[in-house]
């Protein structure tokens, strides 16, 4: 299979954008203090840090959904692991990983993955964010339109994770399509 990442933006207004970032601040806090605990206990285990920490932050983001919370953790876990071998390899100095900036990742459950497959021209997708499910709208382009209609014809098929992330104040939901490589004879 050969993945391809295209990048949409989102049309959000004022509030959206304010909760988004809410979102975003609170994965980021996640992240951050699972990714340093996970370090300095050498404990890079998914499921051992989704054990420990999820009950904790489920109490302390209670808007937040639950799927985003393990989502976060898995990330955390990602970016230790990456970390530490970095570390073996002589090419981090810092006693611990330094997370900056966060791409949120919604599993199927937590986005309308049924729906929106299931349309011939999405344009619109719904997230479950901490005010309950919200429409969000999108601005698609030539090269998302181009990996769609694959889908629709079945040489592709889009992933079940959505990775919506923010660059300069602008929004973008990453769609990451699965192509199926052409059979024939070189």
């Amino acid at each position: 299979m050969l993945c391809r990442a295209v990048a949409v933006e989102l049309e959000v207004t004022r509030e959206l954008n304010k909760l988004l970032h809410s979102v975003e601040t609170a994965y980021l806090n996640i992240v951050r203090e699972v990714a340093m605990y996970a370090v300095v206990n050498n404990v890079l285990s998914a499921n051992k840090l989704q054990r420990l920490f999820y009950s904790k932050y489920r109490l302390e983001y209670q808007g937040l959904h639950a799927h985003l919370v393990i989502q976060a953790i898995r990330q955390a876990s990602q970016i230790a692991k990456s970390f530490v071998e970095r570390k073996k390899k002589g090419f981090a100095s810092k006693p611990y990983p330094e997370v900056k900036a966060v791409s949120i990742r919604f599993t199927e459950f937590t986005w309308s993955y049924e729906q929106f497959i299931k349309s011939i021209a999405p344009v619109r997708l719904e997230l479950s964010l901490p005010n309950g499910r919200t429409e969000v709208w999108l601005r698609p382009h030539k090269r998302f339109w181009l990996y769609w209609w694959r889908v629709l014809t079945g040489e592709a098929r889009l992933a079940s994770t959505l990775i919506v992330k923010r660059k300069v104040n602008k929004w973008y939901a990453v769609f990451i399509f699965e192509i199926k490589p052409k059979e024939g004879t070189p």
